[in-house]
């Protein structure tokens, strides 16, 4: 320990002293944003999540969550949770299963183990989600960028979404395949596998409906198959407010008789 802060008297000086430091990748406390779309309800979160970084958040059922790339090469990795019960959680190959399709975007939602919708997707600006590869861990990063370690220079997204779920008391083992959000993956006719990674234009945004209340953990690192040699990413920014629950008429809940059974159980559900 440096001199200056051997002293535990001293420690706490600097400690105070940092009171009002604003970096650009950190949680607005309270939350300030003025960029809400009309009739947006009470403001609930409000961060800039870092490349490389990680964020986690508890939303009620109704909240509208907005995440934007705001520089064109972020990457969402993104899991999902029942809130009240976080044994359910986002189950991607039922997703895409009952949908009848790999290619997440706006009309699509989000549905866990237990059939139910935890989420649903309002907006999608980007076009470019994937559903195929997860996440990067320590042992792909290691064997990309020469290291893997969470607390190294190019941390990789199995254990920065273990980081955001641990806040919720979950551990690695509910570190369950994610979605990515911004990054996307085409399956070509022979079976392999392209990623679209970009870089794209800043600015994109997707906006997620919250159909139950849950527990949404974020890593923002490189895609798993980006090509490039260069660990890269750039910032996400997350903004949540309160919103309505889904009505009876809704589009995406009546898109089709599958999805229509999924938000049937969620309303069973909160019926308790």
């Amino acid at each position: 320990m440096s001199g200056a802060l051997a002293n535990p008297s001293a420690a706490r000086d600097h400690a105070r002293a940092m009171a009002g430091t604003v970096v650009e990748a950190m949680p607005k406390v309270p939350p300030v944003a003025d960029d809400l779309p009309e009739g947006a309800g009470e403001l609930l979160w409000e961060e800039t999540i870092a490349a490389g970084g990680y964020a986690s958040r508890r939303l009620s059922r109704g909240s509208r969550l907005r995440l934007i790339d705001l520089e064109g090469d972020a990457c969402a990795s993104l899991l999902i949770f029942n809130a009240e019960m976080p044994t359910e959680r986002l189950n991607v190959a039922d997703t895409v299963k009952i949908q009848w399709n790999g290619y997440l975007g706006a009309g699509k939602f989000l549905l866990s183990d237990m059939g139910r919708v935890l989420m649903s997707i309002l907006e999608d600006a980007g076009g470019t989600n994937d559903t195929f590869c997860g996440t990067s861990n320590a042992s792909t990063n290691l064997a990309k960028y020469g290291e893997g370690r969470n607390s190294g220079p190019y941390p990789n997204g199995r254990d920065r979404l273990l980081l955001g779920a641990s806040k919720h008391g979950l551990v690695r083992r509910d570190v369950h395949p994610c979605v990515n959000l911004f990054k996307g993956a085409r399956i070509e006719e022979d079976g392999t596998i392209t990623p679209i990674v970009g870089p794209f234009e800043g600015g994109r945004q997707i906006v997620l409906r919250a159909e139950m209340d849950v527990i949404v953990v974020i890593a923002n690192v490189p895609h798993v198959l980006d090509p490039r040699e260069a660990w890269t990413v750039t910032p996400l920014r997350a903004t949540a407010w309160r919103g309505d629950v889904t009505p009876e008429d809704d589009p995406i809940r009546n898109a089709t008789p599958e999805g229509l059974r999924a938000f049937q159980n969620v309303e069973d559900y909160y019926r308790r």
